[in-house]
């Protein structure tokens, strides 16, 4: 097993604080350029060449595997939770293994239906009422996938999402994403999708009519840089979809499960959605989604309608009721919200001339740059020991987590500006 040893930075630059002056030495070809050879032969091209090969992880911590150690502050896409090999996770995930792990969904498991009870109840929580069920996947593409068609048994085609969205890559989840390099290849694409102006009332009330299915929205739009919609959106969109007699379906794929302070970014709207959509952080690794759906929407899909081989197996649900029982127990919603008001204070303090604004609530952070090289302090963070994204030109995402410590931000924090100002001076120099 690697052993951990301090980041090092290709190219060390004086500006940067991480550095190793014997990577100036000639060396052997490294365990990692060996094994991402083998990953060009072996896997399709779909997400462009791997920056590095990852052997290990611990709490916040990733391995390469030329052994060296990096602050995961991306949490494998807000993924990981709890961070990496928590061990009441893999006690759960282990000891359910051992007793169950698979029987289809021609029967019931313990697990799958105590996960159940708690999403309905996260989902409900402003209407403790309403009646809610679950359809369980493994992604949160195929949990949009599942709301896709429950707006489909309303008997209405039409579907209302925003510009910036992003719900997925399969064919009906990218319907509802707006990117045109994600959608052009494979159209033409299922469903009649209009797009709106994401926080835009009066553009939403003008597209919304009794021919629309269902309107779908992020709380925060994570991939298209971490953006938030005006007080009162979600509420006035609620009312919309009401009177219209559509569907409020909410993707909460990136924001839900204490990553943006709560279990769901969209509880402290007041609103009660019809679809809520789930992924991500419940598993804290294992692969597990949910769709979620209340009221008159809870009974639309019926013997037949959908289906999952994998879906809700035992193993799955018992890792993610170890996921919520862990936040619960260690209070990390509340800290979320700490942590990432820590994180927000500390970069807005550096007063730093490329540093314009810092976005988003909890640990979904986006970092707003006023030039386009957050693709280029993203490489020379890894390189300096930092995981972290650009998920566009001026933004770098942060999603740490929720275990992070204040300490941990504050490592990043002390090297953006230098990464921030090599990265400037390296686009000055291509011009």
């Amino acid at each position: 097993m690697n052993q951990p040893v301090e980041p090092k930075l290709v190219g060390a630059d004086p500006k940067l604080a991480v550095a190793d002056p014997k990577l100036a030495e000639p060396v052997e070809a490294s365990a990692q350029t060996a094994l991402l050879s083998r990953y060009d032969g072996a896997v399709m091209n779909t997400f462009g060449p791997p920056s590095r090969v990852f052997v290990r992880g611990e709490g916040v911590y990733l391995w390469d595997a030329d052994g060296n150690r990096y602050l995961d502050l991306l949490s494998g896409l807000a993924v990981n939770a709890l961070g990496h090999a928590h061990p009441q996770v893999l006690g759960a995930i282990s000891a359910q293994l051992s007793t169950l792990g698979h029987v289809s969904n021609f029967f019931a498991t313990p697990t799958q239906i105590a996960l159940a009870e708690r999403l309905v109840g996260f989902v409900t929580a402003n209407a403790p009422d309403t009646q809610g069920r679950v359809f369980f996947t493994n992604s949160g593409t195929e949990a949009n996938e599942a709301g896709f068609k429950i707006s489909r048994m309303t008997g209405r085609t039409r579907l209302i999402a925003m510009d910036g969205a992003f719900h997925g890559r399969s064919l009906g989840a990218l319907a509802l994403t707006a990117n045109p390099k994600y959608r052009e290849p494979f159209e033409p694409l299922p469903g009649e999708v209009t797009f709106v102006p994401y926080g835009d009332v009066e553009a939403l009330a003008a597209a919304v009519d009794h021919t629309v299915a269902a309107v779908i929205i992020e709380p925060i739009q994570g991939e298209n840089g971490v953006i938030e919609p005006p007080d009162g959106f979600l509420a006035k969109a609620r009312e919309i979809t009401a009177a219209a007699g559509a569907l409020l379906w909410l993707d909460e794929v990136q924001t839900g499960l204490g990553r943006c302070g709560d279990w769901l970014a969209s509880t402290s709207s007041g609103v009660t959605a019809d679809i809520v959509t789930f992924a991500k952080g419940l598993g804290n690794g294992f692969p597990i989604g949910a769709c979620v759906a209340t009221g008159a929407a809870a009974s639309l899909l019926t013997p037949g309608t959908h289906g999952s081989t994998f879906g809700g197996n035992p193993v799955a649900a018992a890792a993610g009721l170890a996921v919520l029982a862990i936040i619960e127990r260690d209070g990390l919603l509340a800290r979320s919200v700490v942590a990432g008001e820590h994180l927000a204070s500390a970069v807005l303090a550096l007063d730093h001339p490329l540093i314009a604004a810092v976005r988003g609530r909890g640990l979904l952070r986006g970092i707003v740059l006023t030039k386009p090289i957050a693709a280029s302090v993203a490489r020379d963070a890894l390189a300096a020991g930092f995981v972290i994204n650009a998920p566009r030109p001026e933004v770098l995402r942060i999603a740490p987590p929720l275990i992070v410590t204040d300490a941990q931000l504050d490592e990043f924090v002390a090297a953006l500006p230098g990464l921030l100002e090599r990265a400037a001076d390296i686009a000055g120099g291509a011009k």
